[in-house]
């Protein structure tokens, strides 16, 4: 299980250091794609086997749902982490996510996402505005 906020830096060679308490459950190899609120999602392998099976079988005859699946799937490449605990973050992806050097790695249950730092306090702080609102809808779906 991923949980936390950490604070990290891409380096010049556009490698990410995952968080060290994340590397065991990751092992090697991990699926980066497109998040949701230009962000970057970092899914294990099993994890993502799973959401991509889910993706693949979604209906074709909309678009919205084709649209969303090519970002998803398209958007997405696996990556070694190095003996570092490094994964290389590809330009596109950059691109997409508007990471520079300082980003924010928030662990998410079954997957990481990393911000701009930038973009993320600016999310945080939309967001905290909001929390009672979203705690009783939260309530009504009887998660909170």
């Amino acid at each position: 299980m991923f949980i936390g906020e950490y604070q990290h830096s891409i380096d010049p060679k556009k490698r990410l250091a995952v968080p060290s308490k994340f590397r065991s459950e990751l092992k090697n190899k991990v699926v980066v794609t497109r998040g949701l609120d230009k962000c970057l999602f970092i899914y294990p392998m099993k994890t993502w086997e799973e959401i991509a099976a889910k993706l693949g079988n979604m209906p074709v005859g909309e678009s919205a749902t084709r649209s969303f699946v090519r970002l998803m799937l398209a958007g997405a490449t696996d990556c070694e982490i190095d003996k570092q605990g490094r994964v290389l973050i590809p330009d596109y992806l950059k691109d997409y996510a508007d990471l520079n050097k300082n980003v924010i790695i928030a662990g998410l249950y079954n997957r990481l996402e990393v911000w701009a730092e930038t973009k993320w306090n600016e999310y945080k702080k939309q967001a905290e505005k909001n929390t009672d609102e979203i705690a009783e809808q939260l309530g009504k779906l009887g998660v909170y």
